[in-house]
């Protein structure tokens, strides 16, 4: 069994729980997620120092292909070269503090997730799953709909609103 994850530490120990044999892969869409907030941030070291915020993004790119391609020693050399680099900028970038953290942030967790880390191409192109995304979206469609004001139940203390009530007593009075 696979366990397709947010890489979360909670979610990693509760399938260990579940499962112990079962395999935890890190979810794609998740990883690209964080490299996509890196990203931005990189963009906007590109207003203050084109070359430094042009490399920020190469480097980003590589740890990119190099996180799908399963080849987690050189992403992870990458990605101390990043942290390297961030905390060596200096200038006046006002989301400089957010980056440091963001980089920082983003090592941790691709490290606390190595031992789950894999060859997404390769599984891709065998037609395996590499993102929960599918689920997740469906969820969020669901419970959006479901507490939109025109969808919303409501509720009193002692339980149904009198006209659920009124409509669950009228339906047993007419199947007896």
């Amino acid at each position: 069994m696979t366990f397709l994850t947010d890489g979360g530490e909670e979610v990693r120990a509760l399938t260990k729980l579940v499962t112990p044999e079962a395999e935890h892969v890190p979810d794609w869409f998740h990883i690209t997620m964080r490299l996509t907030v890196l990203g931005q941030y990189a963009r906007g070291v590109v207003h203050h120092d084109k070359a430094e915020g042009a490399h920020l993004l190469a480097l980003l790119d590589s740890m990119k292909w190099l996180l799908w391609h399963g080849n987690q020693h050189r992403a992870g050399e990458e990605i101390a070269f990043l942290e390297d680099d961030v905390d060596g900028l200096a200038m006046d970038y006002p989301n400089l503090g957010e980056l440091k953290r963001a980089a920082h942030k983003f090592a941790a967790y691709i490290a606390s997730n190595a031992g789950g880390l894999i060859n997404y191409g390769d599984r891709f192109r065998s037609g395996e799953r590499i993102s929960s995304c599918l689920a997740e979206s469906t969820v969020n469609i669901v419970v959006s709909k479901r507490f939109a004001k025109r969808q919303q139940m409501q509720w009193t203390k002692r339980g149904a609103p009198p006209q659920q009530r009124a409509k669950r007593s009228q339906s047993r009075r007419s199947s007896s």
